[in-house]
């Protein structure tokens, strides 16, 4: 063998002279199949982990920002207490008092009261079976009183406006839901 067929290892060992044997490297350890799965497994852990506090932190965060719906009768009863505060004012006190029981009637059957006329309301009004004949009446009969006030400049005196603050007070406890009356009565609060 000719010095140029050496590999450049070979030729350094053999300008020194010697033939020094090299020892033998250890074994390269290459990592188990078991070690990858254990570390995967390792790091679904800590993302399950993870994901189940996020869930936890948003569903606390959404609990605390729920706020128990007062339910439309109670709303409308709310609504015409502070309407009595307004009787000295008759105009006033009929756009509340009309509106209070347009938007409860809106809520509790699913009319759509504010958006039309008294006249366009009562004939929808007719055709349902949601109020009796005679809540009709009275409704129809109060609305039409309203509206002398709120658009003929109708002065009315304050007897007049106790009986529309009544008549509205009474289709609203008429048709209030009975589940509602009984948990009153319960829980000892007045319905």
């Amino acid at each position: 063998m000719t010095a140029t067929n050496l590999h450049p290892s070979a030729l350094a060992a053999a300008h020194t002279g010697t033939n020094a044997l090299r020892d033998i490297k250890p074994p390269v350890e290459i990592p188990s199949g078991w070690a990858w799965v254990l570390w995967g497994l390792l790091v679904l852990a800590i993302a399950a982990l993870a994901f189940w506090a996020w869930r936890y932190w948003r569903k606390r965060r959404a609990l605390a920002r729920i706020i128990p719906a007062v339910p439309p009768h109670l709303r409308a009863k709310q609504k015409l207490r502070e309407a009595l505060a307004l009787l000295g004012q008759p105009r006033e006190f009929c756009i509340l008092v009309s509106d209070t029981i347009r938007g409860y009637l809106e809520e509790r059957f699913d009319f759509r009261a504010p958006e039309r006329t008294t006249e366009e309301f009562l004939h929808e009004l007719r055709g349902t079976p949601l109020l009796t004949p005679d809540q009709k009446d009275s409704l129809g009969e109060f609305l039409q009183r309203c509206d002398l006030v709120k658009f003929a400049k109708y002065e009315p005196s304050p007897p007049e406006l106790e009986g529309l603050h009544a008549s509205a007070l009474r289709l609203v406890e008429e048709t209030e839901p009975v589940m509602a009356t009984l948990e009153a009565v319960k829980s000892g609060a007045p319905a």
